[in-house]
């Protein structure tokens, strides 16, 4: 191959490397199993599939998406956790630079991933044509998850590399060309693809949800940095294949809210597309659970070692979002996609005025460890788990193990050991917003209860796309061409779907593109999709928290230096993004 450094090394993450990846991954479905030729489809797509856990990892692409919105703030804790170079107050303020660590792994996850599809194409490819009908389904799943990676470049760096073959460069294409051939890649497989693999793979609807999520954001991606004009053929198109999926009949939306992100999420009728763990492989993880939740707090009480890390919290901007849509009535009490308790604590513990974790040691109840489950949604004030004693046991009781509100075991606070968390609204980079302490947190996915050490071995599969998106999309799409009431139809069916458990978020009267995007924010919260929405909606520039930029070449990541350094020695191969 010409350009060595181009094609080399994966450190510079440019993709064009397979020597140094390993395929000796393993996939769930069932349906891969087999000898011979069905072996190689499965050795071919299992390394694609499998990376996808890399890739959205909490510290690389979730963790991106996520800071760099107005949803996540992650400030060094108490001066002693969380600093890693900077690169998360960075991201957050929107000061980010082209050697920002977060970026830089996410490149490189992302590319390594899209090396990985493209090795299985051209593993496909030959047996397909020689009439492999599983090898010829199987490429067109590659296909259809290449080009969902593409999206994922396109949005985060302005660019899509366009390969072939391994034995090629690839050609660097943005704007109107990168959305054109995206287009082009998942309409040739969308009438061939399967139509009734699991939410582990890519299917038909998956295509036809990336489609709509292309043709929603073609205008953005066509001009990142002006003001977005959204054509209505594009919006025709959103409706057209919004309307394949809600008409295929093949999904429903949840009734439990939080059900979407349970152990059992993998056969849940929303879900259309998500990173598959079901709790076989190590590196499946609990991590978009223990992320945000205080590292003081035990979820689960029975032998498993599980924590959470006082990651990031919510910002109080987007708390206030919610504050702002039910006034005086508590989000908790107003909608259950804010808040469920799960901890239960009786009546007669509530009130915690005089105690303290010096004088506490009775104030419990029992439960049995299986039964034990966190609450979930947004976290706030004082919350109750399991507690250990200071040999490191968990203090148990006749039917199980004692709840009891959270000691602040953590940071170096004056509240360590002696103090309760206590979950405050206040969260920035100041000394008081920093502490292990600050900010609300968010446990929207379940710690599994197939884990036996609480960070791996997951059941719950991350969610990529769910059919409440499908609504949302065509009822922007709606209201983007002035049909506001089927846009409000379409929102509503959302809004009050969750109907298992009270308060169930009533009807809205009206719609116009402002209560649209909060409820984005409100359907969305914590999935990674935030900053898309708010760079559509026109509110990146907003300011928030810690950050006051306003710079709209900021809507692109900087391509990673040690990118550009590698592919120095062709000169405008690989070009900088604006502002950087």
């Amino acid at each position: 191959m010409k350009n060595k450094i181009i094609v080399g090394a994966l450190a510079f993450g440019l993709l064009f490397t397979w020597s140094c990846t390993s395929l000796e991954e393993n996939v769930l479905d069932e349906s891969l199993n087999g000898i011979g030729q069905a072996e190689a489809v499965a050795g071919a797509i299992a390394p694609a599939y499998g990376q996808l856990k890399s890739t959205w990892i909490h510290t690389n692409n979730f963790g991106l998406q996520l800071i760099a919105s107005d949803e996540g703030i992650l400030p060094y804790r108490g001066g002693t956790d969380w600093y890693d170079g900077g690169k998360y107050l960075a991201v957050h303020a929107h000061t980010t630079t082209p050697t920002n660590d977060l970026v830089t792994s996410t490149w490189n996850e992302v590319t390594i991933n899209l090396s990985r599809t493209l090795t299985a194409i051209e593993v496909l490819t030959p047996l397909a044509k020689d009439g492999n009908a599983e090898a010829q389904g199987a490429l067109y799943e590659m296909k259809a998850l290449r080009a969902y990676l593409h999206m994922m470049t396109l949005d985060n760096w302005g660019i899509v590399f366009k390969k072939e073959s391994s034995t090629i460069n690839s050609e660097i294409i943005r704007g109107e060309e990168a959305v054109s051939y995206i287009e082009s890649e998942l309409l040739s497989v969308a009438d061939v693809i399967n139509k009734d693999k699991g939410p582990g793979r890519m299917t038909q609807a998956a295509v036809w949800g990336l489609l709509s999520r292309l043709y929603l954001n073609a205008a953005v991606y066509r001009d990142p940095y002006g003001t977005p004009s959204f054509a209505p053929a594009d919006m025709d198109k959103v409706i057209k294949y919004t309307d394949n999926i809600i008409n295929s009949g093949k999904f429903s939306l949840s009734p439990e809210y939080f059900d979407l992100f349970d152990d059992n999420n993998n056969s849940n009728k929303e879900v259309i597309f998500a990173l598959d763990q079901r709790g076989v492989l190590k590196e499946e993880h609990n991590r978009w659970a223990y992320w945000s939740i205080p590292g003081s707090m035990f979820p689960r009480p029975e032998k498993i070692d599980a924590d959470g890390t006082d990651g990031p919290a919510i910002t109080s901007d987007f708390y206030q979002t919610w504050i702002d849509a039910y006034g005086s009535v508590d989000p908790a009490e107003a909608d259950s996609r804010f808040y469920k308790n799960n901890a239960k604590v009786p009546a007669n513990l509530k009130d915690l005025t005089g105690f303290t974790p010096l004088n506490d040691e009775n104030h419990y109840y029992c439960v049995k460890a299986e039964e034990f489950e966190i609450d979930r949604g947004i976290m706030r004030g004082i919350p109750w788990a399991a507690r250990k004693d200071n040999n490191g046991a968990f203090y148990k009781c006749d039917t199980g193990y004692r709840i009891y509100p959270v000691k602040q075991i953590k940071g170096n606070g004056p509240d360590k050991n002696v103090g309760y968390v206590n979950l405050t609204l206040k969260v920035d980079f100041t000394k008081e917003g920093s502490m292990h302490y600050s900010g609300y947190r968010v446990s929207k996915y379940q710690f599994s209860h197939t884990s036996p050490d609480g960070n791996n071995f997951s059941s719950v599969d991350m969610v990529l796309l769910r059919y409440a998106e499908i609504y949302m999309m065509r009822a922007e799409a709606k209201l983007r061409k002035g049909d506001n009431g089927g846009a409000l139809a379409d929102m509503n069916t959302v809004r009050t779907s969750r109907t298992a458990r009270a308060p169930i978020p009533a009807a809205l009267p009206a719609i116009d593109l402002n209560i649209l995007y909060r409820e984005y924010g409100f359907e969305f919260y914590w999935e990674g999709l935030r900053r898309n929405t708010q760079i559509r909606f026109s509110h990146f520039e907003d300011k928030w928290t810690e950050k006051a930029d306003t710079d709209v070449n900021k809507r692109l990541f900087p391509i990673p230096q040690k990118a550009i350094d590698g592919a120095s020695n062709t000169p405008g191969y690989l070009v900088q993004n604006k502002g950087y």
